[in-house]
């Protein structure tokens, strides 16, 4: 059974800035580096390395700018690990599928997800596009005890929902 990681498929996750000075932030696409999503009969699971975020680049308006350099992205990136998701603590992010049935052309999935400590039900849409499967989500950080980036007395930071796509082969 087909069996996915950083070499043939993708798990990206966007964050979206809020607070007074947003005009000053940057939305972000971030890609995790260190992951496996193994798929059998009817289960699958995976696990993300909570330390492999890199920040891709800054968006706007849903396309990628280059706005960061190579040292903001790096600063940004070790925020994410120590501050926001205290992979230090909470290395793993790993996701147990519990049922799935088909919807439309795809197929939606249940399962667990537990991050930062936390676990909690999950459920995901599947959708064929072009050769791939694609699953978008939308995680609410404070549902799995993870507090949203915020400086400068809250004038900065992030919204507390941040969207996960992950991309696979067509099998």
């Amino acid at each position: 059974m087909p069996s996915f990681d950083a070499s043939n498929a993708e798990c990206h996750v966007f964050t979206y800035k809020d607070g007074l000075l947003s005009a000053v932030a940057h939305d972000l696409k971030i890609r995790v580096t260190d992951f496996k999503i193994d798929v059998e009969d009817d289960d699958v699971r995976g696990e993300f390395d909570a330390r492999s975020l890199r920040v891709v680049n800054a968006m706007a308006g849903g396309k990628e700018t280059g706005a960061l350099g190579d040292g903001d992205k790096k600063k940004i990136e070790e925020l994410i690990v120590k501050e926001v998701l205290h992979a230090d603590k909470h290395p793993k992010i790993g996701f147990e599928m519990q049922a799935i049935r088909e919807k439309g052309e795809g197929h939606q999935i249940k399962g667990t997800l537990d991050l930062h400590g936390t676990k909690k039900d999950l459920v995901v849409d599947v959708r064929p596009e072009e050769d791939r499967f694609v699953v978008d989500a939308k995680l609410h950080q404070p549902d799995f005890g993870v507090k949203p980036f915020s400086a400068m007395m809250g004038t900065l930071k992030i919204k507390p929902d941040v969207e996960v796509r992950i991309s696979v082969p067509r099998w």
